[in-house]
């Protein structure tokens, strides 16, 4: 049989299919009709009449026998019309999906070939000047490519699985109906995973690919990820499949396994957001809550993967965490889980290390195949990074009032029973144990940077806390800060400002006498949730604000000690990748800022350039801030070179476009469309920003001396070039009042600058 080609799917009308949907709907509606007469007429009426002798033996059988196939037959109809329905709509939407692509393609200037063999190449349109593509053009077009390949690939997957399914309700039986019924297509597709399922690790790579491609394309599915876990037989043999397939997996460092330990990395992503699915009771299909509660009781107990494996048998919570990893749970059930892994590491913080197999060699054998923050022993690590991915269990995790179990999962009787602790405190009080979630023996390389997986995990649950979304969502849909978010940042800002050394990072630098933290991986994390809250930040710089001239998107932080917001921004300036988060999402705010207070009306008499150079100062004075706490960790603590800072600025734009998109509420209607002021300004303000940042690199002289005029300059460019945004175009500014303004801001920001790299550098921030 030839392979589905791109041709085909692109041009093919499903009209025929949906004629046959039609068909076989008038066909359930006469057949039901007939089963409902067969069972109240003939078959009544047998059961009524007064038989007797061989009559009675032979014919009353019959007429009930002969009653059942008219139900046999509208019910295997029914199957027929279910999966031609849902077929018609799966084949509808992935070639919607694929002509979507093709168009996206085309605005980029990428064609899409058929290559006739189901796979697609890309081809792109002859520039101007004849250049061949860019670099970044042909990356376009090979993920271009992927994607289609994919929708391919899943087409084909439905056709075949329809046409089996409709085989086993046919069931080759002439004279009998009432063979496989089906009340959906996604019970086909549960039912043909779960086949591939009873394989394990003797899955061949087609069928390890084939069940990946049902589980990528259905996780999200109730119904699907429902009857799939279900399926398995229950939380015990969920594990044991996940188990069995996660070391098949990682086991290994050949070449031969790299194809394995891909299949198993997408396996582990699909298995734990189709678990998020199933355990989510908002949907209309979901396991029962009893499944968290058995989870629980499995935590502490050994699994047996395999009968009579030597070092194979895990506990629950390490299999399970391996899952967890991936996808946003339901808080009644993720939070319980997260609550016992918490409470137990508490009381026992190397529980789970005791059974990580010793001089194994192979330093990916484990329960979490992703290889991204450790190796899948200690199950705290793996929860929080599911709560870092579920704001809305995390919320119940740190503010709800906490439940005590105990050691099997039960929930402890006594109502008088306390933890002494809250979750927050536990995980970040100074001397925690971390768990080094590792293989490698201790002094060999990576066995340091095992105790960096807890503690990275941790702030990517702060992070998810403080702004409500997923740690590594994409998403720049400004979410609004609650009072619980809000008082956990006040908390986070305080603990941090008051304990800096918790976070500080020192690498042999000049300042040897200060040790790195054991937090100091949280940087990047804390520089997001700054970010997030730029406006609360702001309004702290010259004293707390009460006025509403820092916009922000709820319920405002307010952060009581100034000289903590100072030393918190001074030491988590010192990465990297948060210094170029909090100065994009600054610059982001601060044109925002003066965008407002150029083009709202206001019944101020104090003059227009006293009020811009009003809105550009707290913003300099981070930068400021942000500009000695680079130099600090240049060359004081040794944490980073030059080459770090000036790198990292380009991969901010994401929270850019946050800031932006989350001020545009607040613009004044001289653009119509609100939405196109978002777009306007967000490309605008982004591409700003980006040239601002590449102004903004480090020179160190030979004597190792400070220099901040790269710093300061591109602050004052960046306020200079937000006045010129804010004023394109106005109608009653003309261009020596620009000009004016811009003079104001030039000098105000450069003076707010040297302010805040003073604050660092006297000890206010440090």
């Amino acid at each position: 049989m030839a392979k589905l080609t791109f041709s085909d799917l692109y041009g093919v009308s499903f009209s025929t299919l949906a004629a046959a949907v039609s068909d076989w709907e008038s066909m359930v509606t006469k057949l039901e009709t007939l089963a409902d007469d067969a069972r109240t007429g003939m078959a009544a009426k047998a059961d009524k009449a007064e038989w007797s002798g061989e009559n009675a033996e032979v014919t009353k059988p019959f007429v009930h026998k002969t009653a059942k196939e008219f139900d046999d037959a509208a019910a295997q109809a029914k199957s027929v019309k279910n999966i031609l329905k849902d077929a018609h709509a799966d084949l509808k939407a992935v070639q919607s999906d694929l002509k979507k692509e093709v168009e996206e393609g085309r605005k980029q200037g990428i064609r899409v070939v058929d290559s006739g063999d189901g796979t697609v190449r890309c081809a792109f349109d002859r520039q101007p000047d004849n250049s061949p593509p860019s670099e970044e053009q042909r990356r376009a077009g090979e993920d271009l490519a992927a994607r289609i390949d994919r929708l391919i690939v899943r087409a084909a997957e439905i056709d075949d699985l329809a046409a089996r399914a409709l085989k086993r309700v046919h069931g080759g039986d002439t004279h009998n109906f009432g063979h496989a019924t089906y009340t959906s297509f996604d019970e086909v597709e549960a039912e043909r995973a779960l086949e591939l399922a009873k394989l394990g690790p003797k899955m061949s790579a087609d069928q390890y690919r084939e069940f990946n491609d049902l589980m990528t394309f259905n996780a999200r599915d109730p119904e699907f990820s429902t009857s799939f876990y279900k399926g398995l037989g229950g939380p015990e043999e969920a594990l044991r499949f996940y188990g069995r397939m996660s070391l098949d997996g990682t086991l290994g460092d050949g070449e031969e396994n790299k194809e394995r330990l891909a299949l198993s990395r997408e396996l582990q992503r699909n298995m734990g957001i189709a678990l998020a699915t199933a355990t989510d009771p908002d949907n209309r299909t979901h396991l029962p809550a009893g499944w968290g509660d058995e989870f629980r009781k499995l935590g502490t107990q050994q699994i047996e993967l395999e009968p009579g494996a030597f070092g194979r048998q895990p506990y629950g919570y390490q299999v399970l965490g391996g899952m967890l990893r991936y996808g946003n749970y339901d808080a009644d059930f993720l939070t319980p889980i997260a609550e016992h892994v918490t409470q137990l590491h508490h009381e026992e913080p190397m529980r789970f290390m005791s059974n990580k197999p010793v001089g194994t060699g192979d330093l990916d054998l484990g329960y979490n195949p992703s290889g991204k923050g450790g190796a899948g022993y200690d199950p705290l690590t793996s929860v929080l990074e599911a709560l870092g991915h579920s704001p809305e269990a995390l919320e119940k995790f740190f503010t709800g009032e906490p439940t005590v179990y105990r050691e099997d999962g039960t929930v402890n009787p006594d109502k008088k029973a306390e933890l002494g602790y809250t979750y927050k405190e536990e995980l970040l009080k100074k001397d925690f144990p971390w768990p080094p979630d590792t293989l490698a023996m201790p002094g060999l390389e990576g066995s340091e940077d095992a105790f960096k997986h807890g503690p990275n995990a941790l702030g990517h649950a702060l992070e998810a806390a403080a702004t409500g979304r997923a740690y590594d969502s994409d998403s720049t849909e400004p979410i609004e800060h609650t009072a619980e978010r809000a008082e956990f940042v006040e908390y986070l800002v305080s603990h941090f400002g008051e304990n800096p050394d918790l976070i500080r990072h020192n690498e042999n630098g000049e300042a040897k006498d200060l040790k790195s933290g054991p937090l100091h991986v949280l940087r990047d994390s804390l520089g997001n949730i700054t970010a997030e809250y730029m406006g609360d930040f702001q309004r702290v710089m010259y004293g707390d604000d009460p006025s509403d001239r820092f916009p922000i998107n709820g319920v405002p932080a307010v952060f009581e000690n100034s000289s903590h917001v100072m030393r918190f921004l001074g030491e988590v300036g010192q990465d990297p990748n948060a210094y170029a988060t909090v100065t994009g999402a600054q610059q982001a705010y601060t044109t925002l800022m003066v965008d407002r207070t150029i083009n709202e009306e206001t019944q101020s008499t104090v003059s227009l350039e006293q009020r811009v150079s009003n809105a550009v100062a707290p913003g300099a004075v981070m930068a400021g801030i942000m500009s000695e706490a680079r130099a600090d960790a240049v060359h004081d603590y040794n944490t980073a070179v030059v080459k770090d800072f000036n790198e990292a600025a380009a991969e901010k734009g994401k929270w850019v476009t946050r800031t932006v998109e989350l001020g545009t509420s607040l613009i004044p209607q001289r653009v119509p469309v609100v939405g196109e002021v978002a777009n306007w300004l967000a490309e605008d303000i982004t591409e700003s920003v980006v040239k601002s940042a590449e102004r903004d690199v480090i020179d160190i002289g030979e004597d190792g001396s400070r220099d901040y005029t790269k710093g300061r300059d591109a602050a004052i460019d960046a306020a200079k070039e937000a006045v010129a945004r804010a004023t394109r175009d106005h109608p009653n500014i003309n261009p020596e009042t620009i000009r004016d303004i811009q003079e104001e801001v030039r000098t105000q920001t450069g003076n707010s600058h040297s302010e805040g790299v003073n604050l660092r550098s006297s000890g206010d921030a440090s």
